[in-house]
């Protein structure tokens, strides 16, 4: 992979997103030798894909080069790549460009979209873990809306404009209330002879209730939001079959729709060459013990999403979200830095910050330690919280603009169909790349 030899230990570092970039952005200064590898060469604001998907930001307000973001690291080594599988016996990782050899070893990866042996989904549904997956469903639904409008069928008509969303937790929840928006106020403008008021949001969850990770209090608030907006809630509600056309659920009720997004549910992006041992069957995650070290490995490290730590208070883990993934990256640099120093790493303790989920227009939910609350407030504050963990000054002059534009107008204008979206059968890639 072209990397110098050095007198330095070499650290790998698999994955340049949340986690992996507070990693890497510590390292400054210390003694190491730094390689990322990712199989993109920009950072995935992900909380904000839902937007670039509704058309309300274009893709590269929410991306950022990881080599712009690591250019003060004069000890660090980017490689465009593809990680394939590990060799811990060996100290060796290979990618789709060669192998690497490593003295510490860190993944990051993530976590990919599961589908729950569900392989119609699987071919046929549309995720939304990446910025071309995000693109597809824009694409798709302008395409789909595009087409209604000429078509003559009105039961195909109905399915073109028959949005259906499986799984409501914060990405679908969001998603259900960036669909309701465009509904309600852009729409019916762009396209004023189509029956506009036909569309339907169904939204399922196979839980009692929406936003299952979430409090009470949040769940029921968002779910009047969500029922004032439109959006149709089935819950206990869980999908069994779906050909691109006829979406059917497992107590028989059946939706024709021409866009079915699928959010339900991920599991861990792990590499081939770990033991069952040290890893979770039902999360796909890598156990990891308090200083995030993978079970049976001493130089093998895991943060973020694809590492499942158990603690007393997290008996199933860190939930995967942002803040976690922060967090460990962050103390885990720390920790390379005391074990290079010659001193005693510390153990892990997750700070919770809370959590919060936007449904759409002043309507949002935040869950604080000891404190929950909607509305106005709650939305204003997940804007606030957005805008400042997006990477680069650019891109968040570009969203805050954005969003004042569309707050001033009722509008999205990045309602482009750039490239057209075709439906076929999808392989994912084992590396997420998160």
């Amino acid at each position: 992979m072209n990397i110098p030899k050095t007198e330095y230990p070499r650290i790998v570092l698999v994955g340049g997103g949340f986690a992996g970039i507070a990693l890497a952005k510590r390292m400054k200064g210390l003694p190491v030798q730094l390689v990322v590898i990712d199989r993109q060469n920009y950072h995935n604001f992900q909380p904000l894909l839902y937007q670039v998907s509704t058309g309300g930001l274009e893709p590269d307000s929410i991306a950022y080069p990881i080599r712009k973001i690591l250019k003060r690291l004069d000890n660090m080594y980017f490689r465009w790549a593809e990680a394939e599988s590990v060799d811990p016996a060996r100290g060796v990782l290979r990618t789709d460009k060669g192998e690497i050899t490593y003295d510490y070893l860190i993944l990051a990866t993530g976590t990919r979209t599961n589908y729950f042996g569900n392989d119609q989904m699987r071919d046929f549904a549309l995720p939304m873990k990446t910025i071309p997956q995000a693109l597809n469903i824009r694409s798709l639904a302008l395409q789909n809306l595009e087409e209604a409008e000429y078509t003559e069928d009105q039961a195909e008509r109905r399915a073109l404009m028959n949005f259906c969303i499986i799984g409501a937790g914060p990405t679908g929840v969001e998603l259900a209330g960036a669909f309701a928006e465009l509904k309600r106020h852009v729409f019916p403008r762009d396209y004023k002879h189509l029956a506009v008021d036909e569309m339907e949001i169904n939204l399922f969850e196979g839980a009692d209730r929406v936003l299952p990770p979430m409090s009470e209090t949040a769940s029921r608030k968002s779910r009047e939001f969500l029922e004032s907006l439109g959006v149709r809630i089935h819950l206990d509600t869980f999908v069994d079959t779906y050909d691109g056309r006829l979406l059917t659920t497992k107590d028989g009720r059946e939706f024709r729709t021409a866009n079915c997004i699928w959010t339900a549910g991920v599991t861990g992006a792990l590499l081939p060459g770990f033991p069952e041992g040290s890893t979770d069957s039902r999360t796909g995650r890598l156990l990891v013990d308090e200083l995030n070290r993978v079970r049976g490995y001493g130089s093998v490290f895991a943060i973020g999403d694809i590492a499942l730590m158990r603690t007393d208070d997290y008996p199933e883990g860190h939930p995967q979200m942002a803040q976690p993934a922060l967090q460990q990256g962050a103390h885990l640099a720390d920790n390379l830095e005391r074990l290079l120093k010659g001193r005693e790493m510390q153990p892990f303790n997750y700070k919770d910050k809370g959590s919060m989920a936007t449904i759409g227009r002043n309507k949002a939910v935040v869950d604080l330690p000891g404190y929950q609350f909607g509305g106005f407030a709650a939305w204003f504050i997940w804007m606030f919280i957005h805008l400042m963990s997006l990477v680069g000054f650019r891109n968040k002059v570009v969203v805050f603009f954005n969003w004042v534009y569309n707050y001033i107008n009722y509008d999205k204008a990045a309602r482009l169909i750039v490239r057209p979206f075709t439906k076929k059968k999808r392989k994912e890639t084992q590396y997420a790349g998160k």
